[in-house]
């Protein structure tokens, strides 16, 4: 069996998989966003470590574990000052708060990299996010012993060994090599050894056998960012095939032959070789589907209760147009000055409207990603879609109307955690290859295909989504 544990922004997920792929058991724990005014968005890392504790008591214990894979949310730094040691009940590395990919302090940071990186680096990237700490925390700066991502930490925590996971052989632009860090004046040291998505970062220590209840002495497997693992999550392996991973935010991960020059989007290898993997990633899409279930009062509701009152309003929300930049934006704009937006209120709009506005505004995020690709002369199939936000009809359904696409939902929600698993398997040897792996391990349930009676509707609400931003991006630029 096979364990394997992701740490999401808002949620940390472990699940234990049979030899067909199944989930024998699986478990949860919420985490905390730590936010202030000045647009610091961080992490405790204590909670990953308490979370980690409480998930391999829920799911491990008692269990044959072969290995453990991690995964979890970034780009994600994490200043670690010291060796993991016992703490009670969980094992702890100490840490400062951890400055999750939400965070949009590092502006001017972001500047600085891109010209010894020659090419654009936005500000949620690790790099800016050092450089960040080292010249407006320079004491955390001096006690930092690594800079680690959210997995890396989980990693550190289970074996004692420090790696940084470059998901793929082509982004080091996205990370850091020496010539840049000399250039930016950090040191070395502070940034650890890379390995790539697959490979054994270490073993279960005994610290952490006798702590955790893992068998002493199996294999930790590197897994990386979510976003990569969710595209071996759902099978998307082959050209046109493209992954939307839903929850705080959303990804669009398109499998193509040929790599894509732009700078609204990334490009880098796709894990199973030849391919390129072009992706987009969208900032606040779940977060902002949360912040409106808080003002239209249903706080305490469930989200299939907000769907429900979403659909009240009828498509197209009363002509309302909403932009999901709560937090910036990333792609396709990478503007870390946008803003949200409601567009067309009247006195006639009801709160369902605006709550349905948001939803169909994070639909129409989706789709600008998708046009960009498709403009470029990438070819989009289906719609893959995982995480939490997959398990709405109402969401997948809006999805397939809004981006005219098919929208196919695997039979098991969590590509994180199956996208991990997959990695362990060909690890392990279980598999010829990552691609097979995964063809012959994900299986679809549900799915969605476009209302062809309401695509009017929103190709004008779309053209209306992007003439709002080009109308006001410049006054967010300038200050005003």
């Amino acid at each position: 069996m096979i364990l394997t544990i992701d740490i999401g922004t808002t949620t940390c997920k472990a699940a234990v998989f049979d030899h067909e792929g199944k989930i024998v058991v699986s478990a949860s724990e919420s985490v905390r966003i730590i936010s202030n005014d000045n647009g610091a968005q961080q992490a405790d890392p204590r909670q990953w470590a308490r979370a980690l504790a409480i998930l391999c008591r829920k799911t491990a214990s008692g269990k044959d574990i072969r290995a453990v894979a991690v995964s979890g949310n970034g780009p994600t730094l994490t200043p670690v000052f010291g060796e993991p040691a016992v703490d009670g009940d969980m094992i702890v590395a100490p840490a400062a708060n951890a400055m999750l990919w939400l965070d949009r302090r590092a502006v001017v940071e972001a500047e600085m990299v891109s010209q010894v990186a020659h090419g654009f680096v936005d500000s949620s990237f690790m790099l800016p996010k050092a450089l960040y700490v080292y010249r407006n925390e320079p004491e955390m700066y001096h006690r930092t012993r690594w800079f680690l991502s959210s997995h890396e930490y989980i990693n550190y925590l289970l074996t004692g060994e420090a790696r940084t996971v470059l998901h793929a052989d082509d982004a080091l632009r996205w990370y850091w090599d020496e010539c840049m860090l000399t250039a930016l004046g950090l040191d070395s040291e502070k940034f650890p050894q890379m390995c790539r998505p697959g490979d054994q970062v270490g073993t279960i220590t005994i610290m952490a056998s006798k702590t955790l209840g893992l068998p002493f002495g199996i294999p930790v497997y590197a897994c990386g960012p979510d976003f990569l693992v969710s595209i071996l999550g759902c099978a998307a392996v082959a050209p046109g095939q493209t992954c939307n991973r839903s929850g705080t935010s959303d990804g669009i991960n398109l499998c193509t032959e040929h790599p894509f020059d732009d700078d609204r989007l990334m490009t880098y290898l796709h894990p199973v070789k030849p391919y390129y993997n072009i992706s987009g990633i969208i900032s606040t899409t779940g977060k902002a589907i949360g912040w409106i279930k808080q003002i239209v009062g249903m706080k305490e509701a469930s989200y299939k209760s907000l769907y429900a009152f979403m659909s009240q309003s009828k498509h197209g929300s009363a002509g309302v147009v909403f932009l999901p930049y709560l937090c910036g934006e990333r792609a396709p704009i990478w503007d870390p000055d946008a803003k949200g937006v409601f567009n067309n209120l009247t006195l006639s709009v009801t709160s369902a409207d605006l709550a349905r506005s948001v939803a169909e505004g994070v639909c129409f995020a989706i789709r600008d990603v998708i046009e960009t690709m498709e403009a470029l002369g990438g070819h989009i199939g289906d719609l893959r879609v995982t995480g939490g936000p997959s398990e709405s009809d109402f969401l997948n359904q809006l999805k397939s109307d809004v981006t005219g696409r098919s929208v196919l939902v695997p039979a098991i929600g969590d590509a994180e955690l199956v996208g991990s698993m997959v990695l362990a398997r060909k690890a392990l040897g279980d598999y010829p290859s990552i691609a097979v792996a995964a063809q012959q391990l994900v299986a679809f349930g549900r799915r969605y295909d476009p209302d062809t009676k309401v695509k009017s509707i929103y190709d004008r609400l779309f053209d209306r989504y992007r003439a709002t931003y080009a109308s006001l991006k410049e006054q967010w630029r300038n200050g005003r």
